[in-house]
């Protein structure tokens, strides 16, 4: 199960950061990601992470704005967001990928969190 928290309405420049508590699986043996998807645009993945060794990766459109990060004795993975842009506004999820790299997107999804970027 993965539960996604701390989304909501954010002005534009200001930060926010989700976390997405897993349970039923033990983080290190996983690739654990966050996704997005808005109206009319293509889902996007956001940022991996492998909870095997913490390899990240990150969209163009957000490195140097996103950090991805894992607490693996909460089995947590947080996404903290800063620098927000409407553009950023979208539904995240979390997911949770039976590889240890790349999140393919392909394994369990949470139910996803609203981030809203608007003055």
């Amino acid at each position: 199960q993965l539960v996604e928290s701390g989304g909501g309405l954010v002005q534009p420049g200001g930060s926010l950061r989700l976390s997405c508590e897993v349970s039923g699986f033990t983080l290190d043996h996983y690739a654990i990601g966050w996704f997005r998807e808005a109206p009319g645009k293509e889902r996007e993945r956001v940022s991996c992470i492998s909870g095997a060794d913490g390899y990240t990766t990150y969209a163009g459109s957000v490195k140097g704005r996103f950090t991805i990060s894992t607490d693996n004795a909460k089995n947590t993975v947080y996404l903290q967001m800063n620098s927000l842009e409407p553009e950023d506004t979208a539904v995240y999820y979390c997911v949770v990928d039976n590889v240890e790299y790349f999140c393919p997107g392909t394994g369990y999804w949470g139910q996803g969190t609203q981030v809203t970027v608007s003055s």
